[in-house]
């Protein structure tokens, strides 16, 4: 069922456009070769380029034009072989050159799409109209003194991507599947480290609504949302918010505004600028950005599997269910840890503890994949120790939440508190003999026809022996004791 917003006039669908900025990851900025790195001290990383200075002449970095092809193929999305950099002029404090260097009517990436993924289990494609570089500002800071605004240039001149998408989404919904997929993309692709919280993605959102089978009506943007949980919210309030308007008999106008997310509105910031008010015009320091065919081909040849591949193959060669692969896949690390530990052993076994036990694991001492005392070689002995029936999965259990706590292999717990499981027939059958002179009454009973007792002498069998008894022998010779 398709999402819309019940007004006093009937229904209103919502039609939403993201446009994304991306940090590329890069040791250098786009035009200068200061340093990138986040939370170093302010204006710490700035060069005369990033400054301003007059008379200073940037130069490309060719591992952020990398970046973006990299990126532009992982989109499905044309590369344009020539491109050119734009001045898009504009006054602003942290902006100290007067203009910001982008790319505006020739872009290095033209359009592509992505397939993402809903709640239904359905399937959407999303157009990307293009990708551009452009350089970032600066940041302004008015918190550090009660008069003063203080600038801080270290983002100066960082690359950043663009990626803009088609009015393809229609709900929050396909709004944050579309952010989702997009930031997995990137991390998979290493072209941008994905960190919201940090800044280095961050999305503009375009909003508007209409009756159904209208045309378009006037459109608003939200600034600088920083999680995909914002831009959901952002979505629904901006919608109810034109929704209202438009049914009062008011107009919307074309403005950017921003998400307050305390009181979950939005609120004007300015009238919403048009091309020509920025006066684009050629940058006359930098030449048109001219790429080689063989050089894509290059990149093109050596980029990584990226998460849509993955699941289709985890699917079809290790025989996950769709859901076990999309939850695997999800970050590039948790596919790297999974395939570590199901390498030369069962994949749908491997598959289960990793999305059950070991990630409760994670998620009871707030470890991430990075951080996990268990490593995938010692989840992996684990599982062996289960293959080979040292440990039942009960006991396996136990086992793995000692890993956590103390960070040891799992033959070290075995040994240290004696967990090994007990397959001597002999010791099973003494400890099934003595259940059974114990409870010699339920003994007839079982013997008259009572086969649902079967249950009460596995369970005792195995309280007897702490869980140590293999589970398959203890239910074998219980069944030749019983008769």
């Amino acid at each position: 069922m398709s999402y819309t917003i019940e007004g006093s006039t009937g229904p209103w669908e919502v039609v939403i456009g993201l446009e994304v900025h991306a940090q590329v990851t890069s040791e250098a900025k786009l035009f200068s070769g200061a340093a990138t790195a986040f939370g170093a001290e302010p204006n710490s990383q700035v060069s005369f380029i990033d400054a301003g200075f007059p008379g200073m002449l940037p130069v490309i970095n060719r591992e952020c034009v990398a970046q973006a092809v990299r990126t532009g193929l992982g989109l499905n999305a044309q590369v344009n072989l020539w491109s050119r950099f734009d001045r898009k002029n504009y006054f602003y404090a942290d902006l100290p050159q007067g203009y910001q260097i982008s790319q505006y009517q020739y872009p290095v990436i033209g359009t592509g799409q992505i397939e993402i993924d809903l709640a239904d289990g359905s399937t959407k494609q999303i157009g990307i109209t293009r990708l551009h570089l452009e350089q970032d500002a600066g940041k302004s800071l008015h918190d550090q003194h009660p008069s003063k605004s203080y600038i801080d240039l270290n983002r100066s001149g960082v690359a950043l991507m663009e990626i803009v998408s088609e009015p393809d989404m229609r709900s929050p919904e396909e709004a944050g599947a579309y952010l989702t997929k997009l930031r997995q993309i990137l991390r998979y692709l290493g072209t941008c480290d994905g960190n919201m919280e940090q800044g280095s993605l961050r999305a503009d959102v375009n909003v508007s609504v209409r009756k159904p089978g209208e045309g378009f009506r006037t459109r608003c943007e939200v600034k600088n949302v920083n999680s995909i949980r914002f831009v959901m919210q952002a979505v629904e309030a901006e919608a109810r918010r034109q929704v209202e308007l438009w049914e009062a008999g008011e107009e919307v106008v074309q403005e950017t505004r921003l998400f307050d997310t305390t009181r979950g509105v939005t609120r004007s910031m300015r009238s919403k600028e048009d091309a020509h008010d920025y006066r684009y015009f050629p940058d006359p320091d930098l030449p048109p950005l001219v790429l080689d065919a063989a050089w894509v081909e290059a990149l093109k040849a050596a980029l990584p599997e990226l998460p849509d591949a993955r699941r289709a193959r985890y699917v079809g060669d290790f025989g996950l269910t769709p859901y076990d692969a999309h939850v695997l896949t999800l970050e590039k690390e948790t596919a790297a840890f999974y395939e570590a530990v199901a390498k030369g052993r069962d994949p749908k076994m491997a598959a289960n503890w990793i999305t059950g036990d070991f990630f409760a694991g994670l998620n009871r001492t707030g470890a991430s994949i990075g951080s996990s005392p268990v490593s995938a070689g010692d989840l992996g002995a684990l599982l062996d120790l289960i293959s080979d029936s040292t440990l039942s999965g009960k006991l396996a259990k136990e086992v793995l939440e000692a890993m956590f706590e103390t960070g040891k292999p799992p033959a070290a717990i075995v040994e240290e508190r004696g967990l090994k499981q007990v397959t001597d027939t002999g010791a099973i059958e003494a400890v099934i003999d003595q259940v059974m002179a114990a409870n010699a009454g339920k003994v007839e009973e079982y013997r008259s026809g009572k086969d649902k007792l079967f249950g009460f002498f596995v369970g005792q069998t195995m309280k007897a022996m702490q869980g140590k008894g293999n589970p398959a022998l203890v239910n074998e010779l219980l069944k030749k004791k019983l008769g």
